[in-house]
């Protein structure tokens, strides 16, 4: 199965896409641009039993071995242990065995999106900073509050975090926060995927980045492998650079990737150059980070001396943009996703923690991110809507590691995909499969939700997770965790 050959390729070192195809397919399929049939020899396995899993009727997201977008319609999506099986037609699955099956007729199968920078347990914290600077944000609110939390605490958040990202058609995510113990046994029960890294400040000590080390080498493919982990330094202007030479190296001698923030905004970026002659990029560099494979968080201060560095770094190196949280704090600046494409570094989509972005929505991230860099790059044909979904899908996996695993629904690769419901008045008439589902569709228009295999979300109702009970203990638990007398806090911020 390939999309149009006609239509150019999204994302790093790719054109825009060219000139669209008729619709076609059966009546109460979503109909839109380049919809394509299913080639014959993509036919489901014979021979080996029963399907775990049928999922017929749908409309498919395809991608060809150029990671070109394309959609197959009345198509069928089988699954046996956890694996993508076939990409076939609904006609062909008519009368296979299965021990499931899911009629998904007017719906869209998609890659499960991922959001590659979040801090899932501060969805306790959501709404309590607002309308505040920065700096203001941090010392006066966040991290006051943040030095009351306890294992407890960071479960319950853990858990309605999750809940939402299931519910928006989020299937991994990578974390960056504290007692990361705790969220991985949530992530083991509730079926996600995530790639995992216990924070920490130099202030903490040599410890702090003991922990982290420890904590990565503990859960490293853990929960069937759907747990991968990192080494989580804060970011430079709270970590030295001994502290982020040591993490480079001990990344280098486990074969572990790292996570962080950087450049997050052009005040830190202005600031390290007063302070140390260097941009927080170049002290990345100088420190060896960029050496080994390394997830940076926001890059909105990204400047144009920091490119030559970026483009070659040794490593994998990618930059997650979460673009709600940037307008709410005023920045003047966003991540230069142009730029960086230029020079073959993805950027993948996340949301930040819901403490600055309310939500952890990667479907109004994906939204967002298109919308701005149309206007700051005063271009309507810049960032089309397959390229959005470019990011959402396939470079959102390369970005945490995991670009064979999945992104893509597609033969061999691990049954972690979304069903999108298109037939409500908001989402019709399609025109454009691709501008209905980046720009129309909701992340409340997800129907099912699947991670290797398993149904975590079906027509709406959650099967993995009790929300009810996590939001009346957490309730119960908010005096304490928001309490601010104590004069505490667990870092200070001043850039």
């Amino acid at each position: 199965m390939t999309p149009s050959s006609r239509e150019k390729p999204p994302g790093p070192r790719e054109k825009p896409p060219g000139p669209r195809e008729k619709p076609h397919g059966r009546r109460e399929q979503p109909t839109g641009s380049r919809a394509r049939s299913i080639d014959s020899h993509e036919q489901p396995t014979e021979g080996l039993g029963p399907a775990d899993l049928v999922i017929t009727g749908c409309t498919v997201l395809v991608h060809d071995d150029r990671e070109r977008i394309g959609f197959a319609q009345d198509a069928a999506v089988v699954v046996r242990d956890g694996l993508v099986d076939s990409v076939t037609t609904a006609a062909a699955v008519a009368d296979l065995p299965a021990a499931d099956r899911i009629d998904a007729r007017g719906q869209v199968a998609l890659p499960g999106l991922i959001n590659c920078h979040t801090h899932a347990p501060m969805v306790a914290l959501r709404g309590l900073a607002e309308d505040l600077p920065t700096e203001e944000w941090f010392n006066d609110v966040v991290w006051p509050v943040e030095s009351n939390l306890t294992e407890r605490d960071v479960e319950l958040g853990a858990r309605l975090a999750c809940a939402e990202m299931i519910r928006a058609g989020v299937t991994s995510f990578a974390d960056h926060y504290f007692a990361m113990d705790t969220v991985a046994a949530v992530v083991a029960e509730c079926g996600m995927r995530a790639l995992l890294g216990q924070a920490y400040f130099s202030s903490q000590g040599p410890e702090g980045r003991e922990r982290s080390l420890e904590f990565a080498l503990r859960h490293r493919d853990t929960a069937d492998g759907r747990i991968t982990t990192a080494l989580a330094p804060h970011a430079p202007y709270t970590v030295t650079d001994a502290d982020l030479a040591a993490t480079a190296g001990l990344a280098r001698d486990h074969g572990l990737p790292v996570h962080l923030h950087a450049a997050e905004n052009r005040d830190q970026t202005d600031t390290s150059l007063a302070r140390h002659g260097a941009t927080p990029i170049e002290i990345l560099e100088r420190t060896g980070i960029l050496d080994i494979d390394v997830l940076l968080a926001h890059g909105t201060g990204i400047v144009e001396g920091d490119l030559p560095l970026l483009a070659r770094a040794g490593g994998r190196t990618a930059v997650a943009t979460a673009p709600r949280g940037y307008l709410k704090f005023a920045w003047p600046t966003t991540t230069p996703v142009r730029s960086l494409r230029d020079i073959g570094v993805p950027v993948d989509l996340a949301t930040d923690g819901a403490a600055s972005n309310n939500s952890l929505d990667v479907w109004e991230s994906m939204a967002l991110t298109s919308l701005i860099q149309k206007a700051t790059e005063g271009d309507p044909r810049w960032l089309s809507a397959r390229q959005a979904l470019h990011h959402a899908t396939v470079q959102s996996a390369h970005a945490v590691g995991l670009g064979d695993v999945v992104g893509r629904i597609s033969p061999g690769l691990r049954a972690d995909l979304v069903l999108v419901d298109l037939t409500g008045p908001h989402t019709q008439p399609v025109h454009d499969l691709a501008a209905t589902l980046v720009h129309s569709a909701r992340s409340a228009d997800v129907r099912t939700t699947i991670v290797d295999g398993r149904v975590l979300m079906r027509d709406r109702e959650l099967l993995t997770l009790d929300v009810r009970a996590v939001v009346r203990e957490l309730g119960e638990r908010l005096p304490a965790l928001t309490d601010r007398g104590h004069g505490r806090r667990i870092q200070a911020y001043d850039t």
